[in-house]
Protein backbone atom coordinates (compact mmCIF):
# COMPACT_ATOMS: atom_id res chain seq x y z
CA UNK A 1 0.00 0.00 0.00
CA UNK A 2 2.72 2.40 0.95
CA UNK A 3 4.36 1.91 -2.59
CA UNK A 4 1.12 2.08 -4.12
CA UNK A 5 0.67 5.81 -2.51
CA UNK A 6 4.55 6.85 -2.89
CA UNK A 7 4.30 8.36 -6.34
CA UNK A 8 1.67 11.16 -5.00
CA UNK A 9 3.14 11.76 -1.93
CA UNK A 10 6.29 12.57 -3.47
CA UNK A 11 4.39 15.30 -5.58
CA UNK A 12 2.62 16.51 -2.00
CA UNK A 13 5.66 18.97 -1.64
CA UNK A 14 5.87 20.48 -4.90
CA UNK A 15 1.56 20.87 -4.97
CA UNK A 16 1.83 23.06 -1.58
CA UNK A 17 4.83 25.10 -2.98
CA UNK A 18 2.65 26.05 -6.22
CA UNK A 19 -0.46 26.37 -4.08
CA UNK A 20 1.01 29.09 -1.61
CA UNK A 21 3.30 30.41 -3.44
CA UNK A 22 1.54 30.57 -7.00
CA UNK A 23 -2.05 29.87 -6.85
CA UNK A 24 -2.97 31.36 -4.18
CA UNK A 25 -1.51 35.09 -4.86
CA UNK A 26 -3.09 34.17 -8.11
CA UNK A 27 -6.21 33.71 -6.92
CA UNK A 28 -6.08 36.55 -4.59
CA UNK A 29 -5.25 38.83 -7.62
CA UNK A 30 -8.43 37.52 -9.36
CA UNK A 31 -11.03 37.93 -6.64
CA UNK A 32 -9.44 42.01 -6.32
CA UNK A 33 -10.24 42.95 -9.57
CA UNK A 34 -13.90 42.01 -9.16
CA UNK A 35 -14.00 43.99 -6.37
CA UNK A 36 -14.99 48.19 -5.80
CA UNK A 37 -11.88 50.73 -5.29
CA UNK A 38 -11.69 52.48 -1.99
CA UNK A 39 -11.47 55.88 -1.53
CA UNK A 40 -8.29 56.07 0.19
CA UNK A 41 -6.94 52.72 -1.42
CA UNK A 42 -7.43 49.13 -1.24
CA UNK A 43 -10.45 47.51 -2.25
CA UNK A 44 -14.37 46.35 -1.33
CA UNK A 45 -17.68 45.50 -1.63
CA UNK A 46 -19.29 45.28 -4.17
CA UNK A 47 -18.60 42.80 -6.85
CA UNK A 48 -18.28 44.97 -10.15
CA UNK A 49 -16.59 44.29 -13.98
CA UNK A 50 -15.46 48.16 -13.58
CA UNK A 51 -11.64 47.65 -13.46
CA UNK A 52 -12.21 45.22 -16.78
CA UNK A 53 -14.61 48.19 -18.54
CA UNK A 54 -11.73 50.61 -17.52
CA UNK A 55 -8.79 49.37 -19.59
CA UNK A 56 -11.66 49.99 -23.04
CA UNK A 57 -14.08 52.83 -22.46
CA UNK A 58 -14.08 55.78 -19.97
CA UNK A 59 -16.87 57.42 -18.44
CA UNK A 60 -17.61 61.12 -19.86
CA UNK A 61 -19.02 64.02 -17.97
CA UNK A 62 -22.51 62.72 -18.23
CA UNK A 63 -21.44 59.14 -17.24
CA UNK A 64 -21.62 57.85 -20.86
CA UNK A 65 -19.64 55.53 -22.03
CA UNK A 66 -17.45 56.20 -24.41
CA UNK A 67 -14.02 53.76 -26.32
CA UNK A 68 -10.56 54.73 -25.97
CA UNK A 69 -7.61 53.32 -27.03
CA UNK A 70 -5.42 54.84 -24.57
CA UNK A 71 -4.71 51.37 -22.45
CA UNK A 72 -4.62 49.41 -25.46
CA UNK A 73 -2.07 51.65 -27.12
CA UNK A 74 0.01 50.48 -24.05
CA UNK A 75 -0.94 46.63 -24.08
CA UNK A 76 0.03 46.78 -27.89
CA UNK A 77 3.93 48.50 -27.51
CA UNK A 78 4.33 45.90 -24.07
CA UNK A 79 3.67 43.01 -26.88
CA UNK A 80 5.99 44.82 -29.64
CA UNK A 81 8.76 45.02 -27.42
CA UNK A 82 8.36 42.58 -25.37
CA UNK A 83 8.53 40.45 -28.79
CA UNK A 84 11.26 42.24 -30.44
CA UNK A 85 12.97 41.61 -27.09
CA UNK A 86 12.64 38.04 -27.21
CA UNK A 87 13.56 38.10 -30.93
CA UNK A 88 17.15 40.07 -30.35
CA UNK A 89 17.77 37.84 -27.60
CA UNK A 90 17.38 34.39 -29.99
CA UNK A 91 19.59 36.44 -32.38
CA UNK A 92 22.04 36.75 -30.06
CA UNK A 93 21.87 34.63 -27.60
CA UNK A 94 22.35 31.51 -30.29
CA UNK A 95 25.74 32.71 -31.13
CA UNK A 96 26.69 32.78 -27.76
CA UNK A 97 25.57 29.01 -26.60
CA UNK A 98 26.69 27.66 -29.62
CA UNK A 99 29.99 29.58 -28.78
CA UNK A 100 29.89 28.22 -25.16
CA UNK A 101 28.68 24.63 -26.41
CA UNK A 102 32.10 24.38 -28.82
CA UNK A 103 34.63 24.42 -25.98
CA UNK A 104 36.30 22.14 -23.67
CA UNK A 105 33.97 21.35 -20.36
CA UNK A 106 36.35 23.40 -18.54
CA UNK A 107 35.94 26.73 -20.51
CA UNK A 108 32.04 25.96 -20.56
CA UNK A 109 31.96 26.04 -16.78
CA UNK A 110 33.40 29.77 -16.65
CA UNK A 111 31.73 31.10 -19.38
CA UNK A 112 28.32 29.54 -18.20
CA UNK A 113 29.65 31.43 -15.05
CA UNK A 114 29.92 34.18 -16.55
CA UNK A 115 27.10 34.65 -18.39
CA UNK A 116 25.25 34.25 -14.70
CA UNK A 117 27.53 36.63 -13.18
CA UNK A 118 25.40 39.55 -13.68
CA UNK A 119 21.86 37.79 -12.02
CA UNK A 120 25.12 38.40 -8.75
CA UNK A 121 24.27 42.41 -9.24
CA UNK A 122 20.93 44.34 -8.40
CA UNK A 123 18.68 44.92 -11.48
CA UNK A 124 18.21 48.38 -10.64
CA UNK A 125 22.04 48.86 -10.11
CA UNK A 126 22.44 47.43 -13.77
CA UNK A 127 20.10 49.16 -15.31
CA UNK A 128 21.45 52.46 -13.37
CA UNK A 129 24.12 51.92 -15.34
CA UNK A 130 22.87 52.30 -18.48
CA UNK A 131 21.86 55.64 -17.84
CA UNK A 132 25.01 56.88 -16.79
CA UNK A 133 26.19 55.12 -20.19
CA UNK A 134 23.03 57.06 -22.12
CA UNK A 135 22.27 59.96 -20.54
CA UNK A 136 23.48 63.16 -22.44
CA UNK A 137 26.57 64.01 -20.07
CA UNK A 138 26.99 60.19 -19.51
CA UNK A 139 29.92 58.23 -21.19
CA UNK A 140 28.87 57.90 -24.78
CA UNK A 141 27.08 61.24 -25.57
CA UNK A 142 31.07 62.97 -23.72
CA UNK A 143 33.08 60.04 -25.85
CA UNK A 144 31.26 60.88 -29.42
CA UNK A 145 31.51 64.92 -28.40
CA UNK A 146 35.42 64.41 -27.60
CA UNK A 147 35.96 62.52 -30.88
CA UNK A 148 34.18 65.26 -32.66
CA UNK A 149 31.76 63.06 -34.32
CA UNK A 150 28.59 64.89 -32.63
CA UNK A 151 28.21 68.77 -31.64
CA UNK A 152 25.47 67.80 -29.17
CA UNK A 153 24.41 65.20 -26.93
CA UNK A 154 22.08 62.70 -29.04
CA UNK A 155 18.72 61.57 -27.39
CA UNK A 156 19.32 57.66 -26.32
CA UNK A 157 17.56 58.03 -23.59
CA UNK A 158 13.59 58.23 -22.76
CA UNK A 159 12.69 56.21 -25.62
CA UNK A 160 11.69 52.73 -26.98
CA UNK A 161 14.89 51.84 -28.17
CA UNK A 162 16.38 52.27 -24.81
CA UNK A 163 13.98 50.60 -23.53
CA UNK A 164 13.95 47.60 -25.62
CA UNK A 165 18.12 47.50 -25.20
CA UNK A 166 17.26 47.31 -21.63
CA UNK A 167 15.10 44.43 -21.74
CA UNK A 168 18.08 42.71 -24.06
CA UNK A 169 20.53 43.39 -21.63
CA UNK A 170 18.53 41.80 -18.60
CA UNK A 171 16.92 39.13 -20.18
CA UNK A 172 19.93 37.83 -22.37
CA UNK A 173 20.86 35.53 -20.28
CA UNK A 174 17.35 33.55 -19.68
CA UNK A 175 17.78 33.15 -23.87
CA UNK A 176 21.17 32.10 -23.52
CA UNK A 177 20.98 29.11 -21.03
CA UNK A 178 17.97 27.12 -22.12
CA UNK A 179 19.94 27.07 -26.06
CA UNK A 180 22.62 25.88 -24.41
CA UNK A 181 21.33 23.40 -22.36
CA UNK A 182 19.43 22.27 -26.10
CA UNK A 183 22.68 22.62 -27.82
CA UNK A 184 24.82 20.61 -25.21
CA UNK A 185 22.87 17.38 -25.80
CA UNK A 186 23.56 17.27 -29.38
CA UNK A 187 25.69 14.44 -30.58
CA UNK A 188 28.64 15.97 -32.68
CA UNK A 189 28.76 12.27 -34.76
CA UNK A 190 25.57 14.21 -36.38
CA UNK A 191 26.94 16.55 -37.76
CA UNK A 192 30.26 14.47 -38.41
CA UNK A 193 27.93 12.53 -40.93
CA UNK A 194 26.33 15.51 -42.59
CA UNK A 195 30.68 17.01 -43.41
CA UNK A 196 30.69 13.11 -44.60
CA UNK A 197 27.44 12.97 -46.69
CA UNK A 198 28.88 16.61 -48.58
CA UNK A 199 26.57 19.05 -46.47
CA UNK A 200 27.56 22.41 -47.02
CA UNK A 201 27.91 24.56 -43.05
CA UNK A 202 24.51 26.16 -44.19
CA UNK A 203 22.64 23.16 -44.68
CA UNK A 204 24.15 21.30 -40.93
CA UNK A 205 23.40 24.29 -39.59
CA UNK A 206 19.77 24.76 -40.86
CA UNK A 207 18.96 21.25 -41.04
CA UNK A 208 20.25 19.85 -37.98
CA UNK A 209 21.83 22.59 -36.05
CA UNK A 210 19.13 24.73 -35.83
CA UNK A 211 15.91 21.85 -35.46
CA UNK A 212 17.67 20.34 -32.41
CA UNK A 213 18.18 24.18 -30.97
CA UNK A 214 14.51 24.93 -31.36
CA UNK A 215 13.28 23.38 -28.12
CA UNK A 216 15.68 25.23 -26.51
CA UNK A 217 14.74 28.59 -28.34
CA UNK A 218 10.98 28.17 -27.92
CA UNK A 219 11.87 27.45 -23.87
CA UNK A 220 14.12 31.17 -24.12
CA UNK A 221 11.26 32.83 -26.14
CA UNK A 222 8.79 32.26 -23.10
CA UNK A 223 11.44 32.93 -20.49
CA UNK A 224 12.16 36.32 -22.22
CA UNK A 225 8.71 37.49 -23.31
CA UNK A 226 6.93 36.53 -20.15
CA UNK A 227 9.04 38.75 -17.65
CA UNK A 228 9.84 41.71 -20.29
CA UNK A 229 5.81 41.89 -21.08
CA UNK A 230 5.34 43.07 -17.07
CA UNK A 231 8.91 44.74 -16.23
CA UNK A 232 8.66 48.03 -14.71
CA UNK A 233 11.81 49.06 -13.81
CA UNK A 234 13.74 49.39 -17.44
CA UNK A 235 10.58 51.47 -19.17
CA UNK A 236 10.46 54.11 -15.81
CA UNK A 237 14.31 54.61 -15.71
CA UNK A 238 15.14 54.31 -19.60
CA UNK A 239 11.88 54.97 -21.27
CA UNK A 240 11.52 57.90 -18.52
CA UNK A 241 7.80 57.97 -18.95
CA UNK A 242 7.97 58.52 -22.48
CA UNK A 243 7.37 54.75 -23.22
CA UNK A 244 5.03 53.08 -20.50
CA UNK A 245 4.33 49.26 -20.71
CA UNK A 246 1.80 47.44 -18.74
CA UNK A 247 3.88 46.95 -16.04
CA UNK A 248 4.38 50.75 -15.24
CA UNK A 249 0.60 50.65 -15.37
CA UNK A 250 0.19 47.96 -12.60
CA UNK A 251 2.76 49.64 -10.84
CA UNK A 252 0.77 53.24 -10.77
CA UNK A 253 -2.20 51.83 -10.20
CA UNK A 254 -1.51 50.00 -6.92
CA UNK A 255 0.65 53.32 -5.52
CA UNK A 256 -0.34 56.68 -7.09
CA UNK A 257 -3.11 55.78 -8.68
CA UNK A 258 -4.05 53.80 -5.45
CA UNK A 259 -6.97 51.28 -7.35
CA UNK A 260 -5.87 48.09 -6.55
CA UNK A 261 -8.78 46.55 -8.53
CA UNK A 262 -8.09 48.37 -11.83
CA UNK A 263 -3.83 47.03 -11.15
CA UNK A 264 -5.25 43.47 -10.52
CA UNK A 265 -7.67 44.11 -13.28
CA UNK A 266 -4.46 44.38 -15.52
CA UNK A 267 -2.36 41.88 -14.05
CA UNK A 268 -5.53 39.40 -14.91
CA UNK A 269 -5.59 40.23 -18.48
CA UNK A 270 -1.51 40.21 -18.88
CA UNK A 271 -1.23 36.42 -17.06
CA UNK A 272 -4.30 35.18 -18.73
CA UNK A 273 -2.98 36.50 -22.21
CA UNK A 274 0.78 35.00 -21.23
CA UNK A 275 -0.72 31.37 -20.19
CA UNK A 276 -2.81 31.61 -23.68
CA UNK A 277 0.27 32.34 -25.61
CA UNK A 278 2.24 29.76 -23.75
CA UNK A 279 -0.13 26.93 -24.21
CA UNK A 280 -0.83 27.68 -28.00
CA UNK A 281 3.16 27.35 -28.04
CA UNK A 282 2.98 24.04 -26.32
CA UNK A 283 -0.06 22.93 -28.52
CA UNK A 284 2.09 23.94 -31.72
CA UNK A 285 5.14 21.94 -30.55
CA UNK A 286 3.30 19.12 -29.32
CA UNK A 287 1.49 18.86 -33.14
CA UNK A 288 4.87 19.32 -35.01
CA UNK A 289 6.73 16.66 -32.79
CA UNK A 290 3.51 14.25 -33.63
CA UNK A 291 3.72 14.89 -37.54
Amino acid sequence: MMRTHSPFLLTVPALIVLTVFMLVPLGFGVAYSFLTAGPYGGAELPLTLEPYRKILFERDFDESLYFTTTYISIIARSVILAGAAALLCAVLGFPVAWFITCRSPKWQGILIFVVTLPFWVNSLVRTYCWVLLLRDQGLINNGLQELGLTSAPLGLMYNDGATLLGLVYNFLPFMILPVYAALERLDPRLIEAAHDLYASRVSVFRRIIVPLAAPGMMAGSLMVFAPALGYFLVPDLLGGGKSLMIGNLIQMAFTSSRDWPFGSALSTVVTAGVMAFIVVSALRGKKRNAT
